[in-house]
């Protein structure tokens, strides 16, 4: 009788005398909510003091912005590709509406700012069109925003063929600035990261995206409109894409529809080394945030390395697998 009432009344599943997970259970936990954003902060950690390895004053304040100032608009186009991916939808399109967006601010917002801003504007619309077909008509997302990029690359050629123009002094100063005392890299993926932490997480329309993208009857049971609720995401998504082309044009101070090309892949990368998933539901800006620089370092680093180019993409691929493996074993661990 006394070993049947001491075993109905020993806690299960590990746990202490006191009611308390164990410390196996809690680790597991641990890992299971932070695991992903502390993978990249790990990654990004180790392609840092590799870099100072090889050239020390890259951990001065200069060295630093050098360092990290490609990843500044690159963080702002993660955390919109977040907000698509948690309604459940990916933008393949925002590598070329990046760079179009460096040719309106290379060309008409130099030469003619209210056209250009209606340009911009327009953008905003398009997108909100978008949503409602991917709701509306049940066409997959990676078919409209696929087609769209074309749209976007005919646009840019139409207006700026080759590389060049030049962007207004209000932009250019926003690129040129500098600090002795923080990296303003920094500053700017801070920024990123805050601004997809508000949308996501401190707004009601952020609560609606993630409940749109890990259950869609429990959003329209609640009562709220998922044509709406997509629309909101792809706009909000929109506005961060022109302002991370706006910042790519700021610091190149010109306009390249090719600019940003790599961004598409390299975006929907940063979201899920920063956590997120390919079935929605889920929205980590700061994982997201630290995703994207890690993945804007290690062409730094391959640089650094003084590897061909030729092989830079190669290894660039290699690296990513490896940390994207890395997280597929933490989660796997902490199950």
């Amino acid at each position: 009788m006394t070993t049947a009432t001491t075993a109905s009344t020993r806690p299960k599943g590990g746990g202490t005398s006191a009611g308390r997970p164990a410390p196996a259970v809690r680790l597991r936990a641990g890992l299971a909510h932070g695991s992903p954003a502390l993978l990249a902060l790990v990654a990004l950690a180790v392609i840092v003091a590799i870099a100072a390895a090889i050239q020390p004053g890259i951990l001065s304040v200069t060295g630093l912005s050098l360092m990290l100032m490609s990843a500044v608009p690159l963080a702002f186009a993660a955390q919109a590709q977040m907000i698509i991916m948690s309604v459940g939808d990916i933008d393949l399109g925002i590598g070329n509406l990046v760079g179009l967006v460096t040719v309106i601010a290379a060309t008409l917002l130099a030469t003619d700012p209210l056209l250009g801003f209606g340009m911009l504007a327009a953008v905003l619309v398009v997108y909100a069109l978008l949503a409602v077909i991917v709701q509306k008509r049940g066409v997959p997302s990676i078919i409209v925003t696929l087609g769209m990029s074309f749209v976007w690359l005919g646009i840019g050629l139409q207006l700026l063929p080759t590389p060049g123009g030049a962007t207004p002094e209000w932009l250019t100063a926003i690129g040129s600035w500098r600090s002795t005392v923080v990296p303003p890299p920094l500053v700017f993926v801070a920024l990123a990261a805050l601004a997809g932490w508000w949308i996501t997480r401190r707004t009601r329309a952020g609560a609606r995206m993630r409940a749109l993208g890990s259950s869609a009857a429990t959003l329209d049971k609640a009562g709220w409109s998922a044509a709406r609720t997509r629309m909101t995401a792809y706009v909000l998504a929109a506005v961060l894409i022109l302002v991370s082309g706006l910042l790519l044009a700021a610091q190149t101070r010109s306009g390249d529809i090719n600019s940003a090309s790599n961004y598409t892949l390299t975006t929907i990368a940063a979201v899920i080394l920063g956590g997120g998933t390919f079935s929605g539901g889920r929205a980590l800006p700061v994982g997201t945030a630290l995703g994207a620089v890690t993945l804007g370092l290690i062409s730094v680093l391959l640089s650094l390395v003084a590897l061909p180019s030729s092989m830079q993409a190669g290894a660039q691929g290699v690296i990513v697998l490896a940390v994207l493996a890395g997280r597929i074993v933490t989660e796997r661990f902490s199950r």
